[in-house]
């Protein structure tokens, strides 16, 4: 056991159903002029927009409202929307909905605050965002990405057909809300591209080369709650304690992340998203998990058994390197017990354009962090029997 670490989280963490009613309390608490960020109303959400929208008049905070967020944000949409923040003058920027919406919060508060676009300030570059980035307040209605808690906002820019990211502590929210009843309604297969994400992000800090023994807690029970609580989301939509279970587990993911990191299925994830965006995050990594996981049980055996054990308790009697190599089975009947068994073939990858998509999975260092480094003929490897699974 490691006792050295370090770990920080400066987000304010607002936790617990109906917790939606304090949003214009908070918001009203870093400026008056809000701008609102979200995806295009849709029925299901409308009424959570209007609640949120009615907060904040309350408060007397002026808004806003930029609903067009799209999948996999971009740098013209983020561009849109850093317009509409300049042009009221916003001091504060709220991003309501999954993944898309606080990362393009995120990135826009960055935009808004700087000269050029926020491509200019990605975790690679020589010019990084400043104190004067807007303040962000987040409310997740998923529970999927864990933007909510971290310092990362990931970014398509289409041009380039490269999916990067902003990594930098000044963009973690200042505050988040997270209440489970915005989550009722969330469809069923957003739910378990999203809480697949979940169980990435959780596992994958858990073998993180940057891990520590309090990531690898919090890791376990987020792994544990997806494990009993997203098939019984995907069940029963309305479920509430299951959709509590969820948004705790997404929570816990996003803090690990936010202080370990991702390995290589997040590499190889964003690659496939920044060439093919028509692909949704949480469904890339399902469609490379199953030959990760081959890949790398023999290299973090004890983190692999301890997964294998929360699929399958009756293998916590089992020596770690039988219980590492059940993990990988258990894990495709996850996957399948949750409709994420997925592969390339079915999003009209062209498979001619392989060797380009195993070139940008190396884009990123996520590979490093792996505990068994990728080289790039592995990574192509792992994509061929991806590609008709």
């Amino acid at each position: 056991m490691s006792n050295s670490f370090n770990y920080y989280q400066p987000t304010e963490i607002r936790f617990g159903k109906g917790r939606v009613s304090q949003i214009g309390e908070v918001v009203a608490g870093y400026g008056k002029r809000c701008l609102l960020v979200t995806v295009p109303v849709f029925a299901a959400l409308e009424p959570a927009f209007d609640k949120i929208k009615d907060s904040l008049s309350q408060a007397g905070v002026e808004v806003e409202h930029f609903d067009g967020v799209v999948p996999n944000p971009t740098t013209d949409s983020i561009a849109e929307g850093t317009k509409k923040a300049k042009e009221m003058d916003a001091d504060v920027v709220l991003g309501v909905g999954g993944g898309s919406s606080m990362d393009s919060a995120k990135a826009i508060a960055v935009e808004a605050a700087h000269d050029g676009s926020c491509w200019d300030y990605i975790w690679c570059s020589d010019t990084q965002p400043t104190e004067k980035t807007l303040p962000v307040v987040a409310v997740t209605t998923t529970s999927g990405t864990g933007s909510h808690v971290t310092q990362v906002a990931v970014i398509t820019n289409t041009a380039e057909k490269n999916k990067s990211a902003i990594f930098n502590p000044i963009i973690f929210p200042n505050t988040c809300v997270v209440d489970p009843t915005l989550m009722k309604t969330v469809p069923e297969h957003v739910t378990a591209s999203t809480g697949f994400d979940v169980f990435c992000h959780a596992f994958e800090s858990s073998i993180h080369c940057g891990t520590s023994t309090y990531v690898r807690m919090m890791a376990k029970e987020a792994i544990t709650n997806v494990v009993k609580y997203l098939p019984a989301a995907l069940k029963n939509g309305a479920d509430i304690e299951a959709r509590e279970a969820m948004a705790w587990a997404d929570t816990l993911a996003g803090l690990c992340i936010a202080n370990a990191g991702v390995t290589l299925p997040h590499g190889m994830g964003m690659a496939i998203g920044g060439m093919y965006p028509h692909v949704m995050h949480g469904e890339a990594l399902a469609v490379t998990y199953p030959d990760f996981m081959r890949y790398t049980y023999n290299y973090a055996t004890e983190q692999f058994a301890a997964v294998a054990g929360i699929f399958d308790s009756s293998l916590d009697a089992t020596d770690d390197k039988t219980a590492a190599e059940k993990s990988c089975e258990l894990m495709d009947e996850f996957l399948k017990q949750i409709g994420m068994w997925l592969n390339l073939e079915q999003f009209k990858i062209p498979e001619n354009e392989l060797p380009e998509l195993a070139q940008a999975c190396m884009v990123l260092p996520d590979y490093k962090n792996n505990p068994k480094i990728a080289t790039l003929e592995d990574i192509s490897e792992i994509l061929n029997s991806s590609y008709k699974r």
